[in-house]
């Protein structure tokens, strides 16, 4: 079994951490001549940390860096503490670098301030930290750690070290909480209880869908055994279209409950921006949170993006209507498979009534399904919505029955709520 390693087993590190941060104020100070390289190896063979250290193989500079980042999650006075005790007067340190943040009341570490551990004023091995904090080191690449953007004309080493708050996790109790809902994660996290013999589709989109399975069965295969990981990007990209109550959400539930990932439905409302190059951001920050995760993202609603346009009032929304536009075609590259859920036909219309209501009410014997299927456009979840106003009705009145006035009245009544003439 897995350890999960929290953020007391992080202690011992952070001891080895303050020693080499000491030993560089020393060296500042003129009381010592140089820093020793101290192990900083503290985890188990079969940690989070292991395999990543494992599969990167970082340099002694690479993980002091990550460890450097961590400390102020796992003792905020780290910084702090260590300048008091050897700066005790206080005073200007800009050697030292170091931000404060919102919320945080103590130091936050910089690139400058990796610098100056790690290099003091060596310029060669100053530039070496920076190359680790660059876009294209792996730190960045892979989303692990950062140096935030600063104001045009300041240093860019000045900006402050960000570690993925799911690193934070990994390091300090050993799981990763699943992305709450936000304007940065415009996406919820949906689950069901129901299964595929609940689910009825068109055999053009069931065809589709059953393409998206035989991919989570054998993508492993292709990517790995078959080589073809070099020059197939990883994951599965597919967009769902239709109106609402067709089956789009359960859909992508079930795919995610049969196949063990998270599920999370995309509210293109949160995406799709007026102003020029924030709905491109948006998805952006979208796949970037996406990727490398074993998730399920579906898109939900697509006419936001296909098709529709806003009306031109101003100039914003003159340049969101061709940017909307250009993003159409650069969107659809993105996507393995772009489905459309129509409305039912009556052959599947038919089927869902057969098997909506539970075995504990009685259907009066002139209702046919297929009559009734034939005469009412209703979508799946229109049919499921007159199902239950049916049977709290039947559990109402005691009678655990349906009659064809009754079922006739609740299609109506669906009908007036979607604003409809029968």
């Amino acid at each position: 079994m897995p350890t999960i390693h929290k953020s007391s087993d992080l202690y011992p590190v952070l001891g080895k951490l303050k020693n080499v941060v000491v030993a560089r104020l020393r060296v500042h100070l003129g009381r010592v001549d140089d820093v020793e390289r101290i192990s900083l190896k503290f985890y188990s063979e079969d940690s989070w940390l292991a395999k990543l250290m494992e599969h990167h193989e970082p340099s002694y500079e690479e993980f002091a860096v990550l460890m450097l980042v961590i400390a102020p999650h796992i003792q905020p006075n780290f910084f702090t503490q260590i300048i008091a005790e050897h700066l005790p007067e206080g005073g200007d340190f800009p050697e030292f670098g170091g931000v404060k943040g919102t919320n945080h009341r103590g130091i936050l570490p910089t690139g400058e301030t990796a610098q100056f551990i790690l290099a003091g004023d060596d310029l060669e091995k100053r530039l070496e930290v920076q190359h680790i904090l660059s876009s294209e080191h792996w730190f960045a690449q892979k989303r692990i750690l950062w140096l935030e953007p600063v104001r045009e004309g300041e240093p860019v080493m000045s900006g402050r070290l960000v570690l993925d708050p799911e690193i934070v996790e990994q390091l300090t109790i050993g799981t990763v909480s699943r992305p709450r809902f936000s304007i940065e994660f415009p996406a919820e996290y949906i689950e069901t209880e129901m299964t595929w013999d609940d689910l009825v589709l068109h055999p053009n989109t069931l065809r589709q869908i059953h393409e998206i399975e035989h991919w989570i069965t054998h993508n492993e295969t292709l990517l790995q055994d078959w080589g073809m990981k070099k020059t197939i990007k990883p994951g599965y990209r597919a967009l769902f279209y239709g109106p609402p109550g067709t089956g789009k959400t359960l859909t992508a539930t079930l795919l995610g409950k049969h196949t063990g990932k998270d599920v999370f439905r995309i509210d293109l409302s949160r995406v799709v921006s007026k102003y020029i190059g924030e709905t491109e951001k948006n998805l952006s920050r979208l796949f970037d949170k996406a990727e490398n995760k074993n998730w399920i993202l579906f898109f939900d609603e697509a006419d936001a993006l296909f098709g529709k346009r806003t009306d031109v009032r101003d100039a914003h929304d003159k340049y969101a209507n061709q940017e909307v536009a250009h993003i159409d075609e650069a969107f659809v590259r993105r996507f393995q498979a772009i489905i459309h859920f129509p409305m039912p036909r009556p052959e599947e219309r038919c089927k869902i009534w057969s098997q909506a209501f539970p075995k504990q009410i009685a259907i009066a014997f002139d209702i046919d399904w297929r009559q009734v299927a034939a005469r009412y456009e209703l979508t799946g979840a229109g049919i499921m919505n007159v199902t239950h106003y049916c049977a709290v009705e039947a559990l109402a009145d005691r009678s655990c029955a349906v009659t064809s006035r009754q079922l006739e009245a609740a299609i109506l009544r669906e009908f007036t709520k979607e604003g409809r003439i029968v």
